[in-house]
């Protein structure tokens, strides 16, 4: 079995290139890859609630990032310092995902077979 680590940096809205990883990410693991996810940069602010895309023109895609557990999708981490320089908690997340420092995420790029980046 292969390791996919998909990374999101970019904010959720302006680019479909957060939707493009979110596909990715569930197909992969619909091919019984092991699939992680991490959000580092502007992507945080995937996590935050109450959020209306349609408003800026962008398709609502963030509610998807919920089914991430229906395709066994486990490990989602969340850069620490990029929440802190958003002043985002994880009690404000939207969907499953645990806050780690950047020493964790380093070491699940280097346990990955590829990784791809959004």
């Amino acid at each position: 079995m292969k390791k996919i680590c998909v990374i999101f940096r970019h904010s959720p809205t302006g680019k479909t290139s957060s939707r493009e990883g979110l596909d990715f990410a569930m197909l992969s693991a619909s091919f019984e890859q092991e699939v992680s996810v991490v959000f580092t940069d502007e992507a945080v602010l995937h996590l935050l609630a109450g959020q209306q895309p349609e408003l800026v023109g962008s398709k609502d895609y963030l509610s998807t990032f919920k089914a991430l557990s229906l395709y066994d999708i486990e490990t989602v981490l969340v850069c620490q310092d990029s929440a802190k320089r958003f002043g985002i908690s994880s009690n404000e997340f939207n969907f499953e995902a645990n806050m780690a420092s950047t020493t964790q995420i380093q070491q699940l790029i280097q346990d990955a077979n590829e990784v791809v980046v959004y």
